[in-house]
């Protein structure tokens, strides 16, 4: 039976950079990362806004806000440093009726608490003076907010990661860990097995699924996995915006906004729609009428047909519909006995600005020497 030092399961944004982490920390041991698809990202990953979020909407102190802030800095650096395409184009979070000031009030207090204080209420003329399309009654401006191009960003993190030694296996699915004296053995869906002292479980939306597959692990420790898709519409033409525009935050996510891409392209999205298969992908066409609405809320100048279908996610929770929302959930040895285990669950956003800073935490929950 082969064996390695450690495996990562999951090629996602957060994967790679744990994988990247764990290699640049021990370089010339054999790590490995395992991917049940063909391709690096092809989940969750490739299915969001590509937002670098400044860290304004999760409770102070909560694991969101803290990761999200301190990997928003480590992204923006690593990107400048390894030239991966990004811009800091700064988003206004829009109130759009007098009813929802106290709701941009409040986002404004959360904002501060969690140290990002750049983040500033405007007025309504102030608002428009910056986007002339838009419509609103005032807005936060967060200029720390940016957008990246997520895909660059996932190549350069297996680059990292291969040239420290590396190997991201395709077409390798993990169906079950097995508790050995020297770590887990893990067994693959193509018969083979491989013995692994280090195991660190970023399978996204499969994370809870696979968890229960882990002999010794106590169940009750893994949360129950939602599915809430979130449909894309792209625009038709060239937006009238530069920055990014978000309505007041929904219930179960940020509500449908606009989000650039580094070609220029806006697209809308997502909303939330909760789904029992986490592979219905299938843009849903006939929330296309309530799309216009929600945004012609903000950009009233928004022309009939100028919305296409464009993709869909499906966002990894674990807190279902009515329930608040959870925070991110990191469990290492400390929380469930088991040596060289980590679970990661909830990876929702802000998964993809908080991933080089989820990668440290892994380290340290793992107690990792960094040579």
């Amino acid at each position: 039976m082969d064996q390695v030092d450690g495996v990562v399961v999951g090629a996602g944004v957060v994967g790679l950079a744990v994988g990247r982490a764990l290699s640049m920390a021990q370089p010339g041991r054999q790590w490995l990362v395992l991917e049940q698809a063909s391709a690096i990202g092809t989940g969750t990953s490739s299915r969001n806004s590509e937002v670098i979020h400044a860290g304004i909407y999760y409770p102070k102190g909560s694991l969101k806000a803290r990761w999200c802030v301190q990997g928003r800095d480590m992204l923006y650096a690593y990107a400048a440093e390894r030239g991966v395409p990004h811009r800091r184009c700064g988003k206004l979070v829009v109130a759009t009726d007098a009813s929802q000031l106290p709701g941009l009030q409040a986002l404004l207090e959360k904002a501060h608490a969690n140290g990002v204080s750049d983040v500033v209420m405007i007025s309504a003329e102030q608002a428009q003076a910056m986007e002339p399309a838009l419509s609103c009654v005032a807005a936060l401006h967060s200029p720390s907010t940016g957008i990246v191009d997520s895909h660059a960003f996932m190549l350069s993190l297996q680059g990292d990661f291969e040239n420290a030694g590396g190997i991201v296996v395709c077409h390798a699915q993990v169906l079950a860990a097995l508790a050995h004296p020297s770590g887990w053995v893990l067994r693959l869906a193509d018969g083979s097995e491989l013995l692994t002292h280090r195991l660190i479980n970023s399978a996204g939306l499969s994370a809870p699924a696979l968890a229960r597959q882990f002999s010794g692990l106590n169940v009750d420790l893994v949360p129950t996995a939602h599915y809430a898709k979130g449909n894309y519409f792209t625009l038709g033409m060239r937006a009238p915006f530069s920055r990014l525009i978000y309505p007041v935050p929904e219930a179960a996510g940020l509500g449908v906004h606009l989000t650039l891409d580094m070609g220029g392209q806006a697209k809308f999205g997502p909303d939330v729609q909760w789904v029992d298969d986490p592979q219905d992908l299938r843009v849903s066409t006939e929330h296309e009428a309530a799309f216009y609405t929600a945004v012609r809320n903000y950009w009233p100048g928004l022309p009939d047909g100028a919305l296409q279908p464009g993709y869909a996610g499906i966002r990894p929770k674990i807190s279902g519909p009515g329930q608040a929302p959870a925070d991110f959930v990191l469990q290492g040895p400390s929380d469930h006995g088991l040596p060289g285990l980590v679970n990661l669950f909830g990876i929702e956003s802000p998964g993809l600005t908080s991933s080089l800073a989820i990668a440290q935490a892994v380290l340290d929950r793992l107690a990792v020497p960094q040579n």
